[in-house]
């Protein structure tokens, strides 16, 4: 009886991690080859989540932003490891914000090449937030095998150095945090935006990317395609109020 017991207890107690692992982690299939890994973390007394992406190529994963959360750096590489019986091999950051980068100095010391922006190194070593290994001077295509994608720098708008990533013949537009979802009144925190220029941004953003099939965000869902124009919505009454 003793030992039944132990052994139920043990079960329960396996159970429990798994489930608070689950918690803090979230991988999704977006399509094809594409995932949606979310994690989450606190901000104003709320829990937030945190959504990344990455895609799996013949030669390894790619990467894109790194968790918030810092108890989750291994696991998604672990859970990637165990899921698609493959290693992250590049990780590229989309701005200096800590939701984006957090992971890069971990995932640098695993042996994972970081790539971030001239320009988001420079906002990362002013404002002490981690560091890529290698920068971009300007926007930047990448071959992957099959895939191909580009990182795009449209201008500022929710932080001075917001890039996206645009894979043009799967129609996928990663947009990082510059976009906001539908369900968004504001464009979220602006205390290192240009408001002035944000509308102007997101257009270039729109007319770089004609009509994606998905639109990944940072902090939303990415099941409406309207987040874009919802977004541009927002930045012009932004800029009515600035003008006002």
């Amino acid at each position: 009886m003793r030992a039944i017991l132990f052994t139920a207890l043990f079960v329960f107690s396996v159970a429990d991690i798994f489930g608070q692992a689950e918690a803090r982690l979230r991988i999704s299939h977006l399509t094809g080859d594409f995932y949606i890994y979310t994690t989450y973390s606190t901000y104003n007394e709320s829990r937030v989540p945190a959504n990344g992406m990455y895609l799996v190529t013949a030669g390894g994963v790619i990467l894109f932003d790194t968790p918030w959360d810092t108890t989750q750096f291994q696991p998604l590489l672990d859970s990637i490891r165990v899921k698609h019986n493959k290693t992250v091999q590049l990780c590229i950051a989309t701005h200096w914000h800590s939701d984006r980068t957090e992971g890069l100095e971990y995932y640098r010391q695993q042996g994972i090449k970081t790539y971030t922006t001239f320009l988001t190194d420079s906002l990362c070593k002013k404002n002490n937030k981690k560091r890529a290994e290698f920068l971009m001077a300007k926007d930047t295509v990448f071959n992957a095998g099959k895939y191909f994608f580009e990182t795009y720098y449209p201008g500022e708008g929710h932080t001075a150095d917001n890039i996206i990533i645009w894979f043009k013949k799967e129609k996928i537009l990663y947009g990082g945090c510059l976009i906001k979802g539908t369900g968004a009144n504001d464009l979220g925190y602006l205390g290192d935006a240009n408001p002035v220029e944000y509308a102007d941004t997101l257009k270039r953003v729109q007319k770089k990317c004609p009509a994606p099939r998905y639109i990944i965000l940072s902090h939303s869902g990415w099941d409406d395609l309207n987040s874009l124009s919802h977004s541009i919505q927002l930045a012009e009454k932004l800029v009515e109020r600035t003008h006002r």
